[in-house]
């Protein structure tokens, strides 16, 4: 059998030193540096796999980041957290392609320390029933470019808006349809199905 030369391969956390045996045992190990700088011997065929990334150094972290919120880690705050968080790091996470494939992070701040998340998060308006909302919706997640919301809020601020511009200011459809008290189906049937002009579509 072809000897599949592993050495200085990473693998998450681990970086491949050694191949080696264990007796009685015919299948492959590789000693391991782990990036926390111990050492472990992890079966080749987990390497290669993603089924063991670290020394067990990542779960025993994971694992103090929930012990940390001060009895907050079932509450609806420490959820939309963890999200935030996975579908900005988790290329397996189903939003990832919208916001860490599009290179939206989380600031170093909050990060790691959800305690200080929350901290802000309490400051600056938090209630059950807001959403957290990013000002630029092509900037990060940090301080000064997150709000908490109602979701109306949020759904005039999304990158896929069409914003329309009529005597001199610029809203959403929805926006429009508030302002100008007209159902905001007919505006939209008006505007994209029979292809009024605005002035008309805004007037009739």
């Amino acid at each position: 059998m072809r000897f599949c030369d592993l050495t200085g391969e990473r693998y998450g956390r681990l970086t491949a030193i050694k191949r080696v045996y264990k007796e009685g045992d015919k299948k492959t190990y590789w000693r391991c540096k782990c990036d926390c700088g111990n050492e472990t011997v992890v079966l080749a065929s987990n390497l290669k796999r993603g089924h063991t990334t670290s020394c067990g150094c990542l779960k025993i972290e994971r694992t103090k980041e929930t012990n940390s919120t001060h009895g907050l880690s079932k509450t609806r705050i420490y959820h939309i957290y963890k999200n935030m968080k996975d579908r900005t790091t988790n290329d397996h996470n189903i939003g990832y392609k919208n916001y860490g494939g599009r290179s939206i992070k989380i600031c170093d701040e909050w990060l790691n320390d959800f305690e200080k998340f929350y901290n802000w998060s309490m400051e600056n308006g938090y209630k059950d029933g807001l959403t957290i909302d990013r000002i630029n919706v092509n900037g990060n997640y940090e301080p000064s470019n997150c709000r908490w919301v109602t979701m109306k809020v949020q759904s005039n601020n999304r990158r896929n808006n069409h914003n329309i511009t009529y005597n001199g200011e610029t809203h959403t459809l929805s926006q429009w349809s508030e302002r100008l008290e007209i159902n905001c189906s007919t505006l939209s049937n008006r505007i994209n199905r029979d292809h009024w002009p605005i002035e008309r579509a805004f007037t009739k």
